[in-house]
């Protein structure tokens, strides 16, 4: 007897206007993964809190410079080439995001304690660093399975 499986095909959002579905899910306290490439081309996978602000199109992950992730970044350019390719992906159940785009890493101390600000404001405050640094992601794409909110009885 054969068997039927469902399929989902994800939905691509508005990355400047997510709707009030996915932009509720990307505020819950969720962690995600981001995913970048290493040197040799193969994917470097891990877990991170993340913050998203749609105006303008930026994905934040806080980090420190000596991080596997930052010299991924790094490694693929400044930012005259524009940054690297990354995508984050957040899940919960069924529904799910992913974020892509080009990613660069920034050590100025503004963009670093705005990052920081936002990531404290969805997480928890992290604790203090000396080599904190973001790693942006200018988001180019996002897509998922965000249901909208069941209406009210």
């Amino acid at each position: 007897m054969e068997r039927s499986y469902a399929r989902t095909v994800a939905n691509r959002f508005d990355p400047d206007a997510p709707g009030p579905a996915l932009g509720a899910f990307l505020e819950e306290r969720h962690l995600a993964t981001l995913t970048t490439l290493r040197p040799d081309g193969s994917p470097h996978v891990v877990p991170v809190g993340f913050t998203y602000e749609p105006a303008r199109r930026l994905a934040r992950v806080i980090t420190f410079e000596p991080s596997r992730k930052v010299a991924n970044v790094r490694a693929g350019g400044g930012p005259a080439a524009g940054g690297v390719r990354a995508s984050i992906c957040q899940v919960d159940g069924g529904r799910w995001v992913t974020l892509e785009g080009m990613a660069r890493v920034s050590d100025d101390a503004d963009a670093v304690a705005e990052a920081v600000e936002r990531y404290a404001a969805r997480y928890r405050q992290p604790g203090a660093r000396a080599d904190r640094v973001v790693i942006e992601v200018s988001v180019t794409r996002i897509m998922g399975n965000v249901p909208p909110a069941a209406p009210e009885v």
